[in-house]
C-alpha cells in the first residue's frame, strides 16, 4: 500500500482525538506514504510527530468541484487522488457527492468513517473514530492520543498551564472565578502560570495576566499547534475547560483537571487517565473557587508538585 489519505476536517479537539488513526495506520502500514487533507494549522501536529507525510489543505478553492454533485473536478486535483490506494474519508458527506466524485478519478479502497461520533453510544469519540479500521484487520489501536515532545529539566521553574477559554461560553467558567484562583495560586504555592489560549478568549488572558506577579505569568498566545503542545508538555500540569486545548494537553502527558460543562464526558472527555475532571452539572457558572481550589490541591501530589504553604490550592 503506497499512498494512504485520512480527510478529517472540524475544530482542533476533533483533529487531535484522530491522532490514534494516523498512528494505527503508521504501525499497520510502516512503508506506506500517510497524508492528510485537513486544515493545515492542526495537520502541522501530525508532521511534528512523524504521523503524517504531507498536508493537502481541505480549504484550498481547487477540492471544491469534489463537494458539489457531478462537480468540475480540478485536474492536478484529480491526478493526486489517482495516486491514493486508501482513503479514510471523516468528512460529513451524508450523500455521498464526494466519494462519488473521488471515484470517479480514483480506484482507491473508500472507509467511509463517521465525522462526529454517536453520543448514545457511550463510547469514547477514539475508539469511534478507530472502528472503521477494523476493515483494514486493525483491532488493536492504542485509542490514546500521544503526542511526544522534550520534557523541561527537572531543574526548570515550575509552570502550572491554564485555558480559560473554549470555543463555546457555556463550556466557560466566568472570568472572576478564573482571577481568584489564581491569585490564590501564586500565593499558595510556588507554581508560575502560563496562560494559554488564542482569538476565541479575546483579551481575557491579558486581564488575568494584569493581576498576577509579572514574575509569576506567562502569556503564550496564537502560537503554532506544534510549538503549544512543546510548552504544555514542559508544564507541571493543566487545568482548562472542555476544549481542543485540553485534548492537546492531555495528548502530550499532562496530567490536569477539567471544568465540565455540558459535554458528554463519556464521549468527549480527554482520553488519559491522568485528566480529572469536575461536572459542573447546573452550570460551571455554579462552580465556586474553593470547589476548583480544593480539587486542585487534591491533585498536586499526583503531579509532583508544588510547595504549597497555605491550607487551600
Amino acid at each position: 500500500m503506497g499512498r494512504i489519505l485520512v480527510v478529517r476536517g472540524g475544530a482542533l479537539g476533533d483533529f487531535v482525538v484522530t491522532l490514534p488513526v494516523l498512528s494505527a495506520l503508521r504501525r499497520a502500514f510502516p512503508d506506506a506514504s500517510v497524508e492528510l487533507m485537513a486544515y493545515p494549522q492542526f495537520a502541522a501536529l501530525a508532521i511534528a510527530s512523524r504521523l503524517a507525510d504531507r498536508v493537502i489543505p481541505i480549504e484550498s478553492r481547487p477540492l471544491a468541484g469534489f463537494f458539489g454533485r457531478n462537480g468540475d473536478l480540478d485536474f492536478e486535483l484529480s491526478k493526486y487522488f489517482a495516486g491514493v490506494h486508501l482513503l479514510v474519508s471523516y468528512l460529513y458527506d451524508p450523500d455521498f457527492i464526494f466519494q462519488t466524485n473521488v471515484a470517479r478519478v480514483s480506484r482507491a479502497q473508500f472507509v467511509l468513517a463517521p465525522h462526529r461520533p454517536d453520543e448514545a453510544s457511550q463510547i469514547h469519540v477514539t475508539r469511534q473514530l478507530l472502528k472503521p479500521l477494523e476493515q483494514l484487520a486493525i483491532f488493536d489501536a492504542d485509542p490514546q492520543p500521544r503526542i511526544e515532545v522534550t520534557p523541561e529539566p527537572v531543574s526548570a521553574p515550575r509552570w502550572l498551564a491554564v485555558h480559560p477559554g473554549s470555543g463555546s461560553a457555556q463550556k466557560n467558567w466566568p472570568e472572576s472565578a478564573w482571577a481568584a484562583l489564581l491569585q490564590q495560586v501564586v500565593h499558595d504555592s510556588d507554581l508560575n502560570v502560563c496562560l494559554v489560549g488564542g482569538e476565541a478568549e479575546g483579551e481575557r488572558l491579558e486581564r488575568l495576566a494584569a493581576g498576577l506577579p509579572t514574575s509569576r505569568v506567562e502569556l503564550f498566545r496564537s502560537r503554532p499547534l506544534p510549538e503549544l503542545a512543546c510548552r504544555l508538555g514542559r508544564c507541571l500540569g493543566f487545568v482548562g475547560h472542555d476544549s481542543g486545548v485540553a485534548h492537546l494537553a492531555a495528548a502530550v502527558g499532562l496530567p490536569g483537571l477539567v471544568l465540565w460543562g455540558p459535554s458528554n464526558a463519556a464521549v468527549w472527555r480527554p482520553y488519559s487517565d491522568r485528566f480529572g475532571r469536575i461536572n459542573a452539572g447546573r452550570g460551571l457558572d455554579l462552580l465556586s473557587v474553593d470547589q476548583v481550589s480544593d480539587e486542585l490541591r487534591r491533585r498536586w501530589m499526583d503531579w509532583q508538585g508544588a510547595t504549597v504553604t497555605a491550607p487551600r490550592i
